[in-house]
């Protein structure tokens, strides 16, 4: 396995060296960009995530119920998603900053969520006192989610049908809410011309097959980079691949279980994922561990750590900008147009077959969350107004 040592890390254009890529990365990227101790020493304390469950108090301690109990920790760790920990890690530290800024308390003297308290801090929230920018009303309800999260993790029930709560975030729903802001699906001539821009030198060779797998598979950046070669291979591993005549076969950990998704050959050499997948991986000789990781600055070789998902996002927006798309946009906002996420809406939008395949592959549980990515996809072919003698 060509492994170099971290002396040698990959410096290129897409992670770091374009500052206006990386500064129009998703809006996620700098919530969760975040340093958990740092927050903590803001909200004064940790949520009781992991540090509540202990022995009973009628229990006498021995060995192998502290093994135990250090176990049932690490499992209630992996309940939740780490990027969903650090979100509502970040949204307990500013309600409790915002609460102290205030003289106020997160828990009130009967050590209960007060709803009016947090009403207030909604109502700041859409309406900035301080002439802050108002967060979107998406924004404003994961927030609550967040709280909620946190003071049940504090054995603690936070009523989001509370009158000081509810009535408060339905008005702020009625006179802030806007269209969902959605990136623009990647079109398969849009997918082909990034891909063009792209060498055979090894680097390359790694960004071919990530846009080629993520686009066929209609994959989540975080899905595409959290591949192994093979199963239980790595701690951090939320998947793998198998490679057969026909195709690739990607099996992937999700919320509700594992699912499958076939990556079939492509028509072409150059435009198949199965192939740029097998090129990468023969030529930067990985056989174990994470499929996608950094190349090292001179390309000539491959390191041990796994890609971050932000590279997807980069990447993207960087192959867009040398392809020449949109140009009649400026670039600050020709960057702004796509994302990680567009790949994923490029396949539902693109792709000409019937909308249960679709679902299948992106591993939706209703047809209706799939419509949301289809951006598209039979605009006009069914015309009503014809149809009503208009």
């Amino acid at each position: 396995m060509a492994i170099k040592s971290n002396e040698n890390a990959e410096i290129s254009s897409s992670e770091g060296s374009n500052t206006t890529i990386a500064s129009q990365c998703d809006e996620t990227d700098a919530l969760l960009e975040i340093d958990l101790d740092d927050l903590f020493s803001v909200a004064g304390e940790k949520p009781e995530t992991t540090a509540n469950i202990n022995l009973p108090a009628n229990v006498a301690a021995s060995g192998s119920l502290e093994r135990l109990v250090e176990t049932a920790r690490n499992y209630a760790e992996q309940a939740t998603a780490e990027n969903t920990n650090k979100a509502y890690a970040k949204d307990w530290a500013h309600f409790t900053s915002w609460c102290r800024r205030r003289g106020a308390e997160p828990l009130s003297g009967q050590h209960v969520p007060d709803p009016q308290l947090i009403g207030l801090y909604v109502t700041d929230c859409a309406a900035p006192q301080n002439g802050a920018p108002p967060l979107s009303v998406s924004t404003i309800e994961r927030r609550l989610s967040g709280l909620a999260w946190n003071y049940q993790q504090r054995g603690l029930t936070l009523d989001r049908r509370d009158r000081h709560i509810a009535t408060v975030l339905a008005g702020i729903r009625r006179a802030h809410s806007k269209p969902p802001a959605q990136k623009e699906p990647i079109s398969p001539d849009e997918l082909l011309e990034m891909v063009a821009t792209l060498t055979f030198g090894l680097r390359d060779m790694r960004d071919r097959a990530i846009l080629l797998l993520g686009y066929a598979g209609g994959f989540r950046r975080s899905e595409i980079v959290g591949l192994d070669v093979g199963r239980d291979e790595t701690d951090d591993g939320k998947g793998w691949v198998e490679i057969e005549d026909g195709g690739a076969i990607i099996i992937q950990r999700t919320k509700t279980g594992w699912k499958e998704a076939e990556i079939a050959r492509g028509s072409s050499e150059q435009t198949c994922p199965v192939h740029a997948l097998e090129q990468w991986l023969h030529f930067a000789k990985i056989v174990h561990g994470p499929i996608f990781r950094r190349v090292t600055r001179d390309n000539a070789g491959v390191q041990s750590d796994r890609l971050s998902d932000k590279h997807v996002a980069r990447l993207i927006k960087r192959t867009m900008l040398e392809a020449g798309l949109r140009p009649e946009l400026p670039d600050n906002e020709r960057v702004k147009i796509f994302s990680g996420h567009s790949l994923r809406a490029g396949l539902a939008s693109y792709a000409e077959v019937d909308e249960r395949y679709i679902q299948k592959q992106l591993g939706h549980a209703s047809a209706e969350m799939t419509r949301r990515y289809q951006r598209r996809r039979d605009r006009f072919t069914v015309n009503l107004t014809v149809a009503a003698g208009l």
